[in-house]
């Protein structure tokens, strides 16, 4: 939809929330430290502990994959290193951590030993290359539509090889080249144990698997440490103090760092080391910070927003990492689920924490290297065989049993023990593929008669490739029978939609009845078109009636058939779902939040566009949505009365004002002729001259539209001067609202709110007034102002109170109203219907005040 500019001096962040550019005297930007401290950098006390918690995991775990790489160990620190820093900084996922990940231990493997560490190190480069190219054409989300058992197939293939290869080490030999070599070679290799060797990985093993599990309270204080770091720990006084002989770490002096060199080698070899580690980098970066974005959802203390991922900027992120990492001697970077968890767990709230630890890695690879040296190489080669281990997960196996994709599975981490990770990756692919096609062309259809009723039930998709099948059950239902056609599946292609609609039109023709539902027996609506093709789930407010013959006008009109068939709709579908929550209100009394006074246009259904049902609004329509000042009714005191008696008598918490767009009173308003006769319109209508006035002052600015679904901060000015009306009605309104002695007493003492509304009904969009400056209260012109300063959240961050118009050229911003992310309230209240009633009660309105304890607020059946 179109949106618009709310000002020179407004912009939108990436969540599309409006606010004023730094430039501006008044600005503050959300969460920003006060104006004296903007150049001071500040750490949260959380990111620092958390940061030191991801180091003292990361440091063993790089020193680890870069020993079972072949590559040097200090290449595990480089890429640790750059990973905390360059991906922490320009990643899209605030909190995942990034470093040398256990599933690119066998492509690098493989790479250093065809080509060499340079040539490895500049297709990292290349790679990271690829990874920006990527970013850029915004595919990110093209990583997710792999399937997740190929992708846990391929985490658990190349944790098997890993483990195979890190065994030789622990038993005190040698890996070979892949993982069917290391299987053929361990009888020897268990034949020649290396007893200094098996004793520190079994020290190493019992402490890493132990420590999680101490018991106590003095255990719970010890688990604070990680395991890997405790393990390696615990090894290296053991072979230190007992003077055990075994291979320890050796890093050189870093003058001797080897850097990138010319790739060296055949280039469709090169080109397919650069394929594989884009590949595998993005998707374990990609699905990392989906994972992340779960678990920070899922924590308990939500005082802290914490952005979800951008996960084109992620990709980039990473991309950026890679060729640092490359450059400067490094291991290829991803996210790591390890690290990221701990990260999150440890109660990281910014990017701040994955930096830190980035640094915490540089001062140790610069000032620790006496005591990394002393690091057995058995124990690191324990420490990435254990993790090896552990990605064959328990629960990704039990997820795709579930899901009937144990094939998919079982070929892919075949694939990558036995031939590769593409080669294994594309072979999951292409079972996948197979498998999805099984399922969608597989469809049972059974015929029986119960009772004289003939039922047909279908499991399984509907597509052409059933349609005999199909089309030979339905024919086999005698002439006017009663037919139960029950449909099992989510999908039906056009081939089996004709088929149903052609037979049910001939049975039907014929005498038959027709009746179609789903698994559970609830009647759905028939494929047939024609006069009812109309009926939708809106069908409760358009007034459509499924099943019904049309009416004449003259049946309509003169016999009052559409109201008839209307309440006869309602008593039979949407009564027996609100009787309950109605009866309750009867005995209670009506208790509303919120008086909302709106136009007394048929387009505006206010239940539907505030998700609002019975007894949640007291509502107020009149033509034009007018509130004339005191002392100007002529005579009709029906609006002046309704505001007294609802916040004097029903006290509620708030009043909405809603415009809404080709308003036909502002467009009389517009036109208006002042020889015209004297008529009840007219006389009404001039309560809204008040608004034309102010519309046609100069020393006004126009109210403007903020906002978009794009977030993109796009925004206009009204599209035409009837617009223009309509938005400054508004606010007039809200101006004479102020002006009745009920509300000015409320709005004195803190306990109402007023709120400006418009609705855009072509767009079926939502705009709510928010005050230009909300963090020194609303006010107009005139200094006055609306509510009680205290503002409400709409539930995207944004402050909806209401503002007036500015004398220093700053302009009313309307808002647009975001999609709520929040997932609709559970149904169990209701029973289960085919068509949500209108009037049921459902979630209030952002702009409403939560309504108090001892009135619990109703949740269902709103209109769709």
């Amino acid at each position: 939809m179109t949106a618009c500019i709310p000002a020179r001096t407004n912009q939108t962040d990436r969540t599309g929330r409006a606010f004023r550019t730094a430039g501006s005297p008044r600005f503050k930007r959300p969460h920003s430290p006060p104006p004296g401290d903007r150049r001071r950098f500040r750490v949260a006390g959380a990111d620092v502990s958390a940061s030191i918690v991801v180091f003292l995991i990361a440091l063993p775990l790089s020193l680890g994959i870069a020993l079972a790489t072949g590559a040097p160990l200090q290449a595990g620190l480089v890429a640790a290193a750059v990973g905390g820093i360059v991906a922490g900084r320009f990643g899209g996922s605030p909190l995942q951590v990034s470093g040398p990940a256990a599933g690119l231990t066998l492509v690098t493997a493989e790479l250093i030993q065809k080509y060499g560490w340079r040539t490895t190190c500049a297709i990292t480069v290349l790679a990271g290359l690829a990874q920006l190219a990527l970013s850029a054409l915004r595919v990110a989300r093209s990583a997710l539509v792999v399937s997740p058992a190929i992708v846990h197939g391929m985490v658990a293939g190349i944790g098997v090889t890993i483990a195979l290869a890190q065994l030789h080490v622990v038993l005190g030999g040698t890996p070979q080249s892949s993982a069917v070599d290391n299987v053929r070679g361990l009888p020897a290799q268990l034949a020649g144990l290396h007893t200094a060797a098996v004793s520190v990985s079994a020290v190493t093993v019992v402490v890493l698997l132990a420590w999680p599990r101490l018991p106590g309270r003095v255990g719970r204080g010890l688990r604070k440490v990680p395991a890997a770091l405790t393990a390696v720990a615990a090894a290296t006084i053991l072979a230190v103090a007992a003077g055990i002989g075994v291979p320890r770490v050796d890093l050189p002096s870093w003058s001797s760092h080897a850097l990138p060199g010319l790739p060296e080698g055949p280039v469709l070899g090169i080109a397919t080391g650069v394929l594989t580690i884009t590949l595998v980098t993005s998707v374990q970066s990609l699905l990392s910070a989906v994972a992340v974005d779960k678990l920070v959802a899922a924590r308990k203390d939500a005082t802290t927003h914490v952005p979800r991922s951008n996960l084109d900027r992620e990709l980039a992120g990473q991309g950026t990492a890679n060729i640092v990492s490359g450059a400067l001697g490094g291991l290829p970077v991803a996210g790591v689920a390890v690290r990221s968890v701990a990260n999150v767990s440890a109660g990281a709230v910014s990017r701040n924490s994955t930096m830190l630890h980035g640094l915490w890695v540089v001062l140790a690879a610069l000032v620790l290297v006496p005591v990394l040296d002393l690091i057995p190489l058995p124990a690191l080669a324990a420490l990435v065989m254990v993790i090896g281990i552990q990605m064959v997960s328990i629960t990704h196996i039990r997820s795709v049993t579930r899901h009937r994709e144990v094939m998919v599975y079982a070929v892919t981490v075949s694939g990558v023990v036995l031939i590769g990770i593409l080669e294994g990756v594309a072979l999951g692919i292409l079972v996948a593929s197979g498998v999805a096609m099984h399922r969608l062309t597989r469809t049972r259809i059974t015929r029986e008669t119960k009772g004289g009723v003939e039922h047909i039930r279908v499991r399984g998709q509907l597509t052409f490739l059933a349609v005999p099948r199909l089309s030979r059950a339905l024919h086999q239902i005698p002439q006017g029978a009663k037919a139960v056609v029950e449909l099992d599946g989510s999908f039906m292609d056009h081939a089996a939609y004709e088929t149903l609609q052609d037979w049910q039109m001939s049975h039907v023709v014929r005498g038959g009845q027709v009746e179609m539902t789903g698994r559970t027996g609830v009647r759905i609506a028939e494929p047939g078109a024609g006069a009812h093709a109309c009926c939708r789930p809106w069908t409760p407010w358009r007034n459509h009636h499924c099943g019904e013959h049309p009416a004449t006008d003259a049946e309509r009109y003169v016999k009052g058939h559409q109201l008839a068939s209307g309440l006869s709709s309602f008593q039979r579908d949407t009564a027996p779902l609100v009787r309950d929550e109605l009866a309750r209100l009867a005995r209670e009394g009506q208790r509303p939040s919120q008086l909302f006074l709106t136009c007394a246009d048929s387009r505006l259904v206010t239940s539907m566009i505030t998700a609002s049902g019975p007894g949640d609004l007291f509502t107020v329509r009149n033509v034009g949505n007018l509130v004339p000042l005191p002392g100007a009714e002529s005579g009709d005191d029906s609006v002046a009365a309704a505001i007294e008696y609802a916040v004097e008598v029903l006290r509620v918490q708030s009043i909405t004002v809603c415009g809404h767009s080709d308003c036909g009173a502002m467009q009389t308003l517009l036109s208006g002729n002042p020889d015209a006769p004297d008529t009840p319109l007219r006389r009404w209508l001039r309560h809204g001259l008040p608004s034309l006035e102010r519309m046609k002052s100069t020393h006004r600015t126009w109210a403007r539209l903020s906002g978009g679904p794009s977030g993109d901060g796009a925004g206009r000015l009204p599209a035409d001067a009837a617009e223009q009306l309509c938005l400054t009605n508004v606010v007039q309104q809200l101006e004479h609202l102020k002006a009745h002695e009920a509300v000015a007493r409320r709005l004195a003492e803190g306990t109402l709110e007023l709120h400006g509304m418009y609705f855009h009904v072509g767009e079926a969009q939502a705009y709510l007034l928010s005050d230009p400056e909300p963090d020194t209260g609303p006010e107009n012109g005139n200094g006055t102002e609306y509510g009680n300063g205290s503002g409400t959240g709409n539930g995207n961050g944004r402050d909806t109170r209401t503002g007036g118009a500015r004398e220093n050229g700053e302009s009313l911003v309307f808002h647009w109203v975001a999609p709520s992310p929040q997932p609709k309230p559970s149904r169990a209240s209701y029973p289960t219907s085919s068509h949500p009633p209108s009037p049921a009660p459902s979630p209030k309105p952002s702009p409403a005040p939560a309504r108090p304890p001892s009135r619990p607020s109703p949740r269902e059946g709103a209109p769709a």
